[in-house]
């Protein structure tokens, strides 16, 4: 099972999307996905057509749980509309996490724990995290084989990056054998200056990090939103799907190379 952390403790910058372009993408090749909401605003959750108030279970309870079973995650686990496509969802409740549990001893292993308990159910996880460091976040890195950045191609994404790079250089002292990162550039236009320059900048800055293509603005991940519906199954033929089909080969790649 490979799992795959989307982060950037900047907003908007195409994490959710990301997560659920490549689900699309895996399902249709027959890979078992779960998806995992860790975002208290639930974007993940809503956009795949479940009510974020109203889910029967959420990644909130898994946190309630006394023990790790492989029966109590599973409960947690609702199947989508779309084949191969599971989700562990996402509850407002996650918001009070740092504040009731913060400090309680293997807070930031728990996630890790579950997903291992049900390993052997699925290809891959991909977990679509909040844009801030917490509980959340930790567990989500902890969990990780590989952190996914999404960096929309304008000047401010730049600052964002450099704070989440931060973030994992301290996070690599609880975890020795570090990150495998890989910054995705977004929302890229060939028309304006400022994407073609950020994504010049990214590649000079982090030539062994950075996936050397970019994800343009397409409004077919727009109304493949409203549709509650996978970029890839809403529209397979458009620019954007057509990148995030060559995002994936890269990442499958790496993750041949390092199994």
């Amino acid at each position: 099972m490979v799992v795959w952390s989307i982060a950037n403790q900047k907003g908007g910058v195409g994490k959710t999307t990301t997560t659920i372009a490549l689900a699309g993408l895996l399902s249709e090749q027959n890979q078992r996905v779960l998806v995992v909401d860790t975002d208290p605003h639930g974007s993940l959750t809503t956009y795949l057509n479940f009510d974020a108030d109203y889910v029967p279970a959420s990644l909130f309870d898994l946190f309630q749980l006394p023990e790790i079973t492989r029966d109590g995650v599973r409960e947690l686990i609702l199947s989508t509309t779309f084949n191969n496509i599971d989700i562990i969802p996402a509850h407002m409740s996650l918001a009070t996490l740092d504040r009731s549990m913060g400090n309680r001893s293997g807070m930031g292993l728990v996630l890790k724990k579950a997903l291992h308990s049900v390993a052997a159910d699925y290809d891959y996880v991909l977990i679509d995290c909040p844009p801030i460091l917490g509980v959340m976040m930790v567990n989500a890195l902890a969990a990780s084989d590989r952190i996914l950045i999404p960096v929309q191609t304008e000047f401010l994404a730049m600052k964002g990056l450099e704070r989440m790079l931060r973030t994992l250089q301290i996070m690599q002292r609880s975890k020795p054998s570090g990150f495998d990162v890989t910054i995705v550039p977004t929302m890229y236009d060939k028309r304006t200056r400022a994407s073609l320059q950020t994504l010049q900048d990214l590649k000079t800055r982090y030539p062994d990090q950075v996936w050397m293509s970019a994800i343009p603005i397409d409004t077919k991940f727009r109304d493949a939103s409203i549709k509650h519906m996978p970029p890839s199954l809403y529209a397979h033929n458009c620019r954007g799907v057509f990148a995030y089909k060559t995002l994936l080969s890269h990442l499958t790649r790496l993750a041949h190379n390092e199994s």
